[in-house]
């Protein structure tokens, strides 16, 4: 074995932080946060950066936002690696240009014995780490394990050089210049956990889009077209909202037991590859849009507008939240009408502002019926508390046979006759839903409910079952 891999228990073990031992870059998640909490200030910290250098901006962004770092995800290596060196009798040490503060709360949280990181207008990077180091330990008086290009000055005046989270191609060069460098990286970025950041899952809510046409019974291959480009536009719309939700909601992603798992929130996706992600389909969706009538592109910029909103502030507020997300379930109505220029029976939108209503309140009781019963009372990032959840499962039925009632009306109403040589069939309809919307509260209240009502719906064989007699119902009443 090369006798730079012996680690005698005199020789400390630096850890650089972002990238390396952690999988994500704290600065970056920090600023995304302060942007969305307090845009001022963090325009106020930006326009620092040019005038005070990189430790002051820093310092600024950490005097508002510091990263909870018992959520934060740690690479497993190198926690392992950390592990070994301890049980040596090794001494380890953290060597950030993050924040001081930072550095310092990861460091006590891992019982480190010491911390290098950026204080006092200097930004330890580079060749400023580096001579910090070999300040402090001699050089070839310490292993140092980091991930980025800016660590090779720290490598060259190490004893071993130890890299994570490093892509492949860079590790290959540095293996030509540090012949007995150490491969600690088991993160590999594969396609599908980009494709899983957009949450292609979440596109079936975007088959409200056809609502409109199916009511009017209007399935020209113009209508059609418009229907599935306004799909297309929708969807990537509505991944791009969802990127920024994950972004904005970190930290709260992270404390969740189920939501922690997202290729964001678990750190297998940068924050800046997310950004861009974000503005490729922002693009593609509006280049889409432009095709179709300017109605459906208000529309759409409505939606955009509505779900930052909602992510950013409205989802923490009491019944505000849901009456929201209610109104994106129906946007995607209007923007059915706005492709196609279908006129919406006010039938139509009344049952779905009250079925909407209905499947929110659904989403923000499984929600909370998920959460440990270690959790506090209050539930974090919501404006509810447990002893809400009887008048929340109230609320949800109220209003899910609301919408029942509404169409029954509808079929009892002047306007049926039209669309329909049968329309005392639809009646069969009305039963199926009672049913269906019945098992959904009986679930929901066991906790067997998902936490997205319209995905339970998608993947439950009897809620599928379910949507195959009311279709077949449908098609017997035309």
């Amino acid at each position: 074995m090369d006798d730079r891999t012996t680690a005698p228990s005199d020789i400390p073990l630096i850890v650089d932080l972002d990238g390396t031992l952690c999988k994500v870059d704290t600065l970056h998640e920090a600023l995304i946060q302060l942007i969305a909490r307090k845009p001022i200030r963090a325009l106020q910290s930006l326009l620092i950066a040019p005038t005070q250098g990189r430790a002051a901006f820093k310092a600024a962004v950490a005097d508002h936002v510091l990263p909870d770092v018992g959520t934060m995800p740690f690479d497993e290596a190198v926690i392992a690696t950390i592990s070994e060196a301890k049980a040596k009798g090794r001494k380890v040490y953290l060597a950030t240009a993050a924040d001081h503060r930072v550095a310092d709360a990861v460091a006590h949280s891992l019982s480190l014995d010491g911390v290098f990181a950026s204080k006092d207008g200097i930004n330890l990077k580079g060749q400023e780490k580096a001579d910090r180091l070999v300040a402090a330990f001699g050089k070839a008086g310490f292993d140092y394990i980091g991930n980025d290009r800016s660590d090779t000055p720290v490598w060259r005046m190490a004893r071993t050089a130890l890299v994570c989270g490093a892509s492949p191609r860079f590790i290959q060069r540095l293996k030509g210049e540090f012949p007995g460098l150490i491969d600690l990286s088991t993160r590999r970025r594969k396609p599908l956990t980009y494709l899983s950041a957009l949450r292609p899952h979440q596109w079936l809510k975007n088959g409200l889009i056809i609502l409109p046409a199916l009511s009017a019974h209007n399935f020209t291959t113009g209508v059609i077209l418009a229907v599935l480009m306004a799909l297309a536009s929708f969807s990537l719309a509505a991944s791009g909202v969802y990127l920024v939700n994950d972004m904005i909601d970190l930290p709260h992603d992270r404390a969740h037991a189920h939501k922690r798992h997202r290729s964001l929130a678990a750190g297998r996706i940068p924050l800046t590859h997310a950004v861009v992600l974000c503005a490729l389909v922002a693009v593609v969706s509006l280049a889409i849009a432009l095709a179709l009538p300017a109605e459906f592109m208000f529309t759409l910029l409505a939606y955009v507008g509505a779900s930052i909103a909602y992510s950013v502030y409205l989802k923490r507020k009491l019944m505000i939240d849901v009456v929201a997300l209610a109104g994106l379930y129906g946007i995607r109505v209007l923007a059915g009408s706005a492709a196609t220029g279908i006129f919406l029976s006010h039938w139509l939108v009344g049952f779905c502002l009250f079925i909407f209503l209905s499947l929110a309140l659904v989403k923000r009781m499984a929600e909370m019926i998920a959460l440990p019963a270690t959790v506090s009372e209050n539930v974090k990032g919501r404006g509810y508390r447990r002893e809400d959840l009887q008048t929340i499962n109230g609320l949800a039925s109220a209003s899910g046979f609301v919408a029942v009632l509404v169409l029954a009306l509808y079929i009892n109403s002047n306007e049926v006759s039209a669309l329909y040589h049968h329309p005392q069939l639809l009646w069969g309809i009305c039963v199926v839903l009672v049913y269906w919307l019945g098992r959904v509260y009986v679930l929901t209240g066991r906790g067997e409910m998902h936490q997205d009502p319209v995905i339970f719906a998608a993947t439950d064989r009897i809620s599928l079952l379910t949507a195959l007699v009311v279709l077949i119902v449908f098609l017997i009443a035309l």
